[in-house]
């Protein structure tokens, strides 16, 4: 299932080689369109010539249409692709900055060098103009990096914000595309003097195309986290059997007291036993509510660890497939649940008092007479004190990240 890591399938030199090839395929394809040309580009602001919006938005919809189909469709799974973080007031701070550059310069990022690259005057001094702003920017970053990091609202995509389904985001965004093409006509019509009648007839065929592909993905859906685990059941299922993810106490132990790491424990049982007890900085998320925390789990560090815990390993393991379904990457299980660390860090007359005997699967095995939470020492026990063995399984999967983005 895609997406694919190119490094693994051509090599490291091989991977470099298509990135140059896309680089020089863009920048070739910028240049052809007349984007190396600041004249065209600015022209966009006075109404004259509207193509930055329509090839804008037609990239927009096109990769859109073709990542929910292929999505709906089991070959891409959505959540690896990286979808940048939303820092809302930033983002509008910086989205008018480059807008007031793109007006009085002619170019945007992308198109600047384009031009540098066939040696146009302008398009040189603006990448020159564009790189002493980088070096300005990195220079004073800490006077205003509270601001730069504020309002981050994570993973935001536009079904979550509104709540609706992508097939229904799909559509309105290509109906939106469309009228923008007929309004952009029309001003290039009235500002332009250009007659829409010259433009290519086949237009019409491919705005129907992209609403038959945006009513198909509709139609079609967007795989539950049940469809996506029958698809990885195979795999997934055999690294349960293997027990090759159920972690011992002793390494979740020490994952915790790693520096290096960022360890997340999800503790996924009733409210009633985590509130006996569980491990310090153990999260409460009922089984029922593990979907909710997914996209908060994606948001997380590359070196974050994630531990899901029950009693035993029952309700464990089903939120285990959860998280392997959402493709949330690193996630283990705690070898014998909650009662197995109590088994290894609870002292003797901890057990000998509370212990109780219970033929119910996933159950709590001791039983305080209060609710104790993480007031035991059992619940912070100390690595130098205990000695235990076990074999080490965690295998940090490093996420992918940003692999570009921004104006052409």
């Amino acid at each position: 299932m895609a997406p694919y890591a190119i490094t693994e399938l051509f090599g490291h030199w091989g991977a470099n080689a298509v990135y140059v090839l896309i680089g020089f395929a863009f920048g070739a394809v910028l240049e052809m369109s007349g984007f190396g040309n600041s004249m065209k580009l600015a022209a966009q602001f006075y109404l004259k010539e509207m193509t930055v919006l329509k090839v804008m938005f037609t990239a927009i919809v096109v990769a859109m249409l073709l990542i929910f189909l292929t999505s709906a469709a089991g070959l891409l799974d959505f959540n690896l692709v990286w979808v940048p973080p939303t820092y809302l007031w930033p983002g509008i701070a910086g989205g008018l900055l480059m807008g007031v550059g793109f007006i009085i310069g002619g170019f945007c990022p992308g198109t600047s060098l384009v031009s540098a690259a066939t040696l146009k005057i302008d398009g040189i001094f603006f990448v020159l103009g564009a790189s002493f702003g980088i070096f300005l920017f990195g220079e004073t970053i800490q006077f205003y990096d509270g601001f730069f990091n504020s309002s981050n609202l994570g993973r935001l995509i536009l079904p979550d914000l509104f709540g609706v389904d992508a097939g229904v985001v799909v559509i309105a965004v290509t109906l939106m595309a469309l009228v923008m093409f007929w309004g952009a006509e029309q001003l290039e019509r009235i500002f332009g003097h250009k007659d829409p009648k010259a433009a290519p007839r086949w237009r019409y065929g491919a705005a129907g195309a992209a609403l038959a592909v945006a009513l198909a993905v509709l139609i079609l859906g967007q795989p539950t986290a049940e469809q996506r685990w029958q698809r990885i059941a195979a795999e997934k299922q055999l690294l349960l059997d293997q027990r090759a993810v159920q972690i011992h106490p002793g390494e979740l132990l020490s994952l915790i007291e790693d520096p290096h790491l960022q360890v997340v424990m999800l503790d996924v049982r009733t409210e009633t036993d985590y509130n006996l007890f569980h491990i310090l900085d153990a999260r409460h998320a009922p089984l029922s509510a593990v979907a909710e925390v997914i996209p908060e789990l994606h948001d997380q560090p590359a070196n974050t660890v994630f531990v899901v815990m029950s009693n035993d390993e029952v309700a464990a393991t089903e939120a285990w497939k959860v998280l392997a379904a959402e493709s949330v990457p690193n996630t283990y299980i705690l070898e014998g649940g909650v009662n197995r660390w109590l088994d290894v860090f609870a002292n003797e007359e901890f057990r000998a008092e509370y212990q109780k005997a219970s033929a119910q699967p996933d159950q709590l095995r001791y039983i305080p007479n209060a609710a104790l939470g993480s007031r035991l020492p059992a619940a912070e026990p100390n690595a130098g004190q205990v000695e235990l063995e076990f074999i080490p399984k965690v295998q940090l999967e490093m996420k992918r990240g940003p692999s570009g983005g921004g104006c052409g």
